[in-house]
């Protein structure tokens, strides 16, 4: 497992698989203020998009308190694989979301969801059981606090899963400015506040 954990993210062989976004459900998180969740949330989503990596949704007992698939990436994903698994927490306890993390053909599996403790880690340490590389995009799952975050990074990085972030994703998968600089400088300005500033002192100076 170490030497898998060595290599980097492909845009050739990564998915995105998107679990339990749902609007029950995020209410319960704490460890990250709503709109910075939120936010940290659809810059993966973005990415995804942006890499036109295959993604899949999934959500659990949605007809109970969790509620439905936040509406935002609903919108933005309206042909991807979307699993509404009718009552198993670990996501990877329903075959039909197997079934569409196995079709994509890809080994890396980029991962977040709420909450971090359960919906991403349960379903993380069954795909390293199986051979997948997990990449844990943390700030885009989210629990009660930071003590239980912290708890479950742990214990899936101690079973070979890799910690990331969304803006970590982004370049790795990118590589080189030069391969779309535009398209990655629009994506972090879109939900960096602070790099807005930076893409725009960049426009102007690029029009003298």
């Amino acid at each position: 497992m170490a030497a898998l954990s060595d290599s980097r993210l492909s845009i050739d062989d990564a998915a995105v698989l998107l679990v339990d976004h749902q609007v029950g459900l995020c209410s319960l998180v704490q460890d990250y203020a709503p709109d910075e969740f939120k936010n940290n949330v659809l810059a993966l989503a973005d990415i995804a998009k942006l890499f036109k990596l295959p993604t899949i949704l999934t959500t659990s007992f949605e007809q109970g308190p969790n509620g439905v698939l936040l509406p935002e990436l609903v919108a933005m994903f309206p042909d991807a694989p979307f699993i509404p698994r009718p009552g198993q927490i670990n996501a990877w306890d329903n075959e039909d979301f197997v079934k569409a993390v196995k079709a994509t053909g890809r080994k890396q599996l980029v991962i977040a969801g709420v909450v971090t403790d359960v919906c991403v880690a349960f379903p993380t340490l069954s795909a390293l059981a199986e051979g997948y590389q997990v990449f844990v995009v943390c700030d885009a799952s989210g629990t009660f606090n930071k003590s239980v975050r912290d708890a479950a990074l742990m214990r899936m990085a101690h079973a070979g899963a890799v910690m990331t972030n969304w803006f970590a994703v982004a370049c790795e998968l990118q590589r080189d400015w030069r391969r779309d600089m535009e398209g990655l400088g629009t994506l972090l300005a879109n939900h960096l506040p602070a790099y807005k500033n930076l893409m725009t002192a960049y426009s102007t100076t690029a029009k003298r």
